[in-house]
C-alpha cells in the first residue's frame, strides 16, 4: 500500500495552498477596494472637491426640509477659502416653511463672505423661491416656474369616516385648542381660527421677505403674492427674477460684477450620503447611477422624493399641482 507522503505529493499540496492563498488575497483586496470606494463615495461631504480655487456649485433639489446635512454643507462652503463664489442650482417645489427659512439664513451668511447666485431650473416655487431669495442675484430660464408665494397648513379629517364605521375618539384636554386639529373629530371654529392665525403670520413673514429682498412696493408685492406661479419671463417683469439665463450667464455676472477670477472651474459640493440615509429607493437609484443606468435611476429617485414629501408636517411652503380627474 502506498501513502500520499512522497515528495511529489508534498510539492503539489504546497502549490495548491499557494494558489488558494493567492486567490483569497486577491478576492479580499477586490472587496476591500469596493468597500473603500463606496465609503468615499457615500460619506465624503465636500463632493470630492480638491484643493485649488473654484466656484462652488450647490444643488437644492426636491422637497426642502432644512436638514442638518445641507445646512452644514452650506456652512462649509462659506468657510472654504478656495471657493471664491457659490452658485445655487434650484429644482424644488418647496417644502416646510421653517426648513426654507433655515436655508435662507445660511445662504445669507455665505453671501456676507463671497458672492452667491441662484440658477433656477424647472422650478423654484414657495420654499424653493425662499432659498433663491437668500442669494445676491436670481437667474431663471424663460420657462422656469417661480413664485407661489404663500403658506399652507393641511391636515386630514377622518371624522365622517369614523362616524360611518361607528368609531369615536374621546379625549380629555387641558384646553379646547390643545392638540387641535386632531383629524378624528370635526375642527371647531376656534381651532380653525387659530390655524388661520399661524398661516397669516408666516405668510406675512414670507411677503415681507420678498418685499425687502426684491425691493417691491406694496402694489408690486400684491401682484405677486396671491399664491400663483409665474414663468421666468413673467417673473423678470414682476421683479421676482433678475435676469434670464442659466449657469453660463451666472458665471459671466460673477466675473463682471463681482470680480471673480475668470475661467475658474465650477465644482459640485454634495452633502453626506450614506446607504442608511438613502433608503431602499435611494440606494437602488444610487447603484443604478454607479453602473451608468441613469435613465432607470431617475424614476426611483422621484419616488424617493415623493416619500419625503409625505413626511412633511406643520406649515409648508410648497407648490402643488391639482390632481386631474
Amino acid at each position: 500500500m502506498s501513502f500520499p507522503n512522497d515528495a511529489d505529493f508534498l510539492v503539489d499540496r504546497r502549490l495548491l495552498r499557494r494558489k488558494l492563498t493567492f486567490w483569497r488575497v486577491a478576492l479580499f483586496s477586490v472587496l476591500a477596494a469596493i468597500l473603500i470606494a463606496l465609503g468615499v463615495h457615500y460619506t465624503r461631504g465636500d463632493g470630492g472637491v480638491p484643493g485649488g480655487r473654484h466656484i462652488a456649485r450647490l444643488a437644492i433639489e426636491g422637497v426642502i426640509t432644512g436638514d442638518k446635512d445641507t445646512l452644514k454643507l452650506i456652512k462649509d462652503i462659506g468657510a472654504a477659502r478656495n471657493a471664491d463664489a457659490l452658485i445655487v442650482t434650484i429644482e424644488s417645489p418647496g417644502g416646510t416653511t421653517t426648513g426654507a427659512e433655515r436655508l435662507y439664513k445660511e445662504l445669507r451668511l455665505v453671501a456676507e463672505k463671497k458672492p452667491v447666485v441662484a440658477v433656477i431650473g424647472t422650478m423654484a416655487a414657495s420654499g424653493g423661491y425662499i432659498a433663491a431669495l437668500g442669494t445676491d442675484r436670481i437667474f431663471a430660464e424663460g420657462n422656469s416656474l417661480v413664485g407661489s408665494i404663500g403658506v399652507l397648513f393641511q391636515f386630514p379629517n377622518f371624522s365622517r369616516l369614523l362616524d360611518t364605521v361607528g368609531v369615536a375618539f374621546e379625549s380629555v384636554k387641558s384646553s379646547p385648542l390643545k392638540a387641535s386639529p386632531s383629524g378624528v373629530e370635526p375642527t371647531s371654529p376656534e381651532a380653525r381660527a387659530a390655524l388661520a392665525a399661524l398661516v397669516t403670520d408666516s405668510f406675512n413673514w414670507f411677503k415681507d421677505l420678498v418685499k425687502d429682498r426684491r425691493h417691491l412696493d406694496d402694489t408690486q408685492l400684491a401682484s405677486v403674492s396671491d399664491g400663483r406661479v409665474f414663468t421666468g419671463r413673467q417673473g423678470m417683469n414682476l421683479k421676482l427674477v433678475d435676469a434670464l439665463g442659466g449657469e453660463h450667464e451666472a458665471i459671466a455676472w460673477l466675473e463682471q460684477e463681482k470680480k471673480v477670477t475668470k475661467d475658474l472651474p465650477v465644482r459640485d459640493w454634495k452633502k453626506e450620503r450614506s446607504l442608511e440615509r438613502l433608503g431602499i429607493l435611494g440606494v437602488s437609484a444610487a447603484l443604478l447611477d454607479t453602473v451608468g443606468l441613469e435613465t432607470l435611476a431617475a424614476p426611483l429617485r422621484r419616488l424617493a422624493a415623493l416619500g419625503d414629501a409625505r413626511l412633511l408636517d406643520g406649515l409648508v411652503s410648497v407648490w402643488q399641482v391639482a390632481p386631474v380627474d
